[in-house]
This record gives C-alpha cells, sequence and structure tokens, in this order.
C-alpha cells in the first residue's frame, strides 16, 4: 500500500520545499520526522494492521499561523497518535519536556530545599512481543511496590517516570527501562536511617521485581537552581525522551523492521509509558496540564499555542509531496 491519495492536493504547490524555523532558530524537523513515518506506516500495511493508512495520514497537511517575530506557530494537523509513530513521538518528546520542566519549576519554588536524583531502572532483556508485554506489565507493578517501601517513600517528594524500550540488534532482543526524575527531602541525605547507597537501591529493586539476579540500577545525584542549572536540564531531557526510537525498527533489514514493528505494537499495546507521583501528580493537575501522551499534540508548550489575534491572519499551508519525499508549501500561501 502506498499513502498518496490522503487529503491535500500537490499539484498546486511551490516549487521550493518548506522549512519551518522555531523561534530559537533552528529548523523543525517535518521532512525527517514524516519520512520515517511513511516508512513506518509501509511496515504496518505489510503487516496488516488497519491502522495503517492512519498512520501514512498523519502529518499529511501542517497549517501554520505567523507570529510577529517571524515565526510559525502550528495550528492544526491530524496526528494518528500511535506509540511508534516517529512523528507523534517527536511531538510528545517536546510536551513532555515542556511540561516536565514547568512542574520542576514550580517544585523547586515550593521546595526550594529539596534534593534531586535521577534513577534509572532496568530488568532482564525479553524476546519477544508477548514477553515485552508482560515484562512492562511487571515492571510498572515492581515500580509501584518499590516506592511504597517505607525508606523510599519516608524521604519521597514527588518523581516523573517513562519507560523506554531500544532494541539489541546483535541479540535480537529488546530491553525495557525506567528513567525516574525523583524529588527527595534534605533529610534523604542525612544518615543512614534515611539515605540509600546504590547497593542498597539494587537489593529493592531486586526485591520490588521478585527476581534471583541483581538488576542494573543507576542513581545519582542532580543539582538544579532556578537559573536552570544543566544537570536538571539534562535529567528532564532524558526522562522526557522518545520511548521507542525509529531507528530501532527502520534499519536496512526488512525482515528484520518487521519483526521488530510487530513485536513492539504487541508488547506496547495500551501500555503507560509516563507517569507521575507524589507532588509532581498534584502540580500536574494544578498547572492544568493535559495528557501528554494521548492528548493535543498540536500546542507542545504555552509559547506555541496561537493566540486569537494570531488566529485572524491568514494561514500557511504545507502539503507532504510522496512523489518529492518532502513539505511543500500549497500556492497563494
Amino acid at each position: 500500500m502506498h499513502f498518496y491519495n490522503t487529503t491535500g492536493n500537490t499539484d498546486n504547490q511551490d516549487d521550493k520545499p518548506f522549512v519551518d524555523v522555531s523561534k530559537t532558530g533552528k529548523v523543525r524537523p517535518w521532512k525527517e520526522r514524516k519520512t520515517a513515518n511513511v516508512s513506518y506506516a509501509e511496515l504496518l500495511s505489510i503487516l496488516e494492521f488497519k491502522k495503517a493508512e492512519n498512520v501514512g495520514s498523519c502529518g499529511r497537511v501542517l497549517e501554520f499561523k505567523p507570529t510577529d517575530e517571524g515565526y510559525l506557530k502550528l495550528f492544526r494537523t491530524w496526528f494518528c497518535k500511535s506509540k511508534l509513530c516517529p512523528i507523534c513521538n517527536w511531538r510528545r518528546s517536546m510536551k513532555n519536556s515542556a511540561q516536565t520542566q514547568r512542574i520542576v519549576e514550580s517544585v523547586i519554588k515550593d521546595k526550594p530545599n529539596a534534593r534531586w536524583l535521577f534513577l534509572t531502572l532496568t530488568t532482564k532483556n525479553v524476546i519477544d512481543g508477548e514477553t515485552l508485554k508482560s515484562g512492562l506489565t511487571e515492571m510498572t507493578r515492581a515500580f509501584n511496590r518499590l516506592f511504597k517501601y517505607k525508606k523510599v517513600n519516608k524521604n519521597l517528594i514527588g518523581y516523573m517516570r517513562n519507560i523506554e524500550v531500544t532494541v539489541n540488534p546483535e541479540t535480537e532482543t529488546y530491553n525495557q527501562h525506567m528513567h525516574v526524575l525523583l524529588c527527595v527531602k534534605s533529610s534523604y541525605f542525612k544518615g543512614t536511617a534515611n539515605y540509600i547507597p546504590h547497593k542498597e537501591w539494587i537489593q529493592f529493586w531486586k526485591k520490588a521485581l521478585k527476581i534471583n539476579y541483581d538488576p542494573v540500577v543507576d542513581i545519582r545525584p542532580i543539582k538544579p537552581n532556578k537559573k536552570g542549572d544543566t544537570d536538571i536540564q539534562a535529567a528532564v531531557k532524558e526522562t522526557s525522551k522518545y520511548s521507542v526510537k525509529s531507528a530501532d525498527f527502520l534499519s536496512e533489514k526488512q525482515d528484520r523492521n518487521l519483526e521488530v514493528v510487530a513485536d513492539l505494537e504487541h508488547g506496547l499495546y495500551k501500555k503507560r509509558m509516563i507517569a507521575y507521583g507524589g507532588l509532581f501528580k498534584e502540580k500536574h493537575k494544578i498547572l492544568n496540564l493535559d495528557d501528554a501522551e494521548d492528548g493535543n499534540l498540536i500546542n507542545t508548550s504555552d509559547e506555541e499555542k496561537v493566540s486569537e489575534s494570531e488566529e485572524e491572519a491568514n494561514s500557511i499551508i504545507a502539503i507532504w509531496n510522496f512523489q518529492k519525499q518532502n513539505y511543500y508549501l500549497q500556492r497563494g500561501n
């Protein structure tokens, strides 16, 4: 199946490819994400997934509104919201990062003496979609058990966690792990009754997983400040990154790509990848933030929202041209 007949007329397009430059001067990677999206949709079509055509239509027509500052804001398009879609994952990552940054800033304001940790929790690799599905379910349950342990919970203020799945091309297995941004009371670092050393984190995670081997755990302190310390920015970025990278299923090996997509579609079906706890969850509600996974992917941050005055401006419309593999402006823009 090819996705040439979806909405949008490519006969009336400019000759030059469309380029979307952000407020900070960066070129937004619409072309790269859409190219990967089309390849992903083709794989779904071969595998006879019903959603293949919908995925291929994702981000097909982009409607923007110009701003007084000279850059464009996305005003209208259609996103498929498939968990593996390269376009949707890019938008989710940006939105998740912006939301987490707002939450962190609000928590720092309320809890200026709090301390911050970056935790990575890993389990053994799994071999296929079914073991991935059950593995992610058990990992989430283990995470919930872990944070109910008295020593873990006693100094906890809040957390944000994101599940990431990577593909090992050599062993053809799937690695599932969690990145967790933790905010704890300053008392966490005071005495053995409060502080949890690395070896103890390993044992807690082993107990929560109910396994007989020592899992890989990484725990490190980070030092945020009101000026936007690079450590906290890096932690937010790491916690907010793609749950699955498209490069893991868009390799040069087509047969393997089909296997990986089939496994990931099965393993990630209806799985919740992002979660907040404690004060982070409260702040998410107070700040009136919508769902970063299934919510609005047009507005990835408050800065990207189109104002009422900007809405009145003439739209700039870019349409994906499947033959030329790029976006082109509709003539008349």
